[in-house]
């Protein structure tokens, strides 16, 4: 299975494409998108014709991307949240299943722990790929997307698998975790 990690961006868009055979991964590519100094619609453009183009070039059969958090500047973060959804839109378009990821969660899966620094996820994604330099940190951040789809995925689709089951009994599953 071939997994396309975005870690979205207004400035720069990070990508990073693994591919999964039963539990190793193997790095396919990864790079960045920068979007030049120009008005919000033209920089969204951008995004949204270059991770068609990343898609077309690697064929990907699942997507993942980070989430949108909240930070001090509401502003900034409505920015954010439209840069992903260009990101999105380009995944959708292209008939991709898209998860989604707190960069918690995508902290926990590569680097073992929600708080560490990019340095640390930087370091985890090279050894974890075997990769021969550190990557980028917006590649090593789209990396680390995919490489938490890779260690989750399976366990949400058993888990959505399961929902039916679960919901006749009055459970519910939300964000990969049952709730009652």
């Amino acid at each position: 299975m071939k997994i396309l990690g975005i870690d979205p961006g207004l400035r720069t868009t990070g990508f990073g494409v693994i591919d999964k055979q039963g539990n190793q991964l193997s790095y396919v590519a990864s790079g960045t998108i920068k979007t030049p100094d120009a008005d919000l619609p033209q920089r969204l453009k951008v995004i949204l014709a270059s991770v068609s183009e990343v898609i077309r070039t690697y064929a990907p059969d699942c997507s993942a991307i980070e989430k949108v958090f909240v930070n001090v500047n509401p502003q900034s973060t409505l920015l954010l949240g439209q840069a992903r959804g260009a990101a999105i839109c380009a995944l959708v378009s292209a008939d991709l299943p898209v998860a989604e990821y707190t960069a918690l969660q995508i902290k926990q899966a590569v680097a073992g722990h929600g708080k560490a620094q990019k340095q640390q996820v930087q370091d985890m994604v090279q050894r974890l790929l075997q990769l021969p330099g550190l990557p980028g940190t917006d590649a090593a951040d789209a990396l680390a997307v995919a490489i938490c789809h890779a260690h989750s995925g399976d366990a949400l689709a058993h888990l959505s698998a399961l929902a039916p089951d679960l919901a006749k009994k009055g459970l519910r599953v939300r964000g990969g975790r049952l709730i009652g």
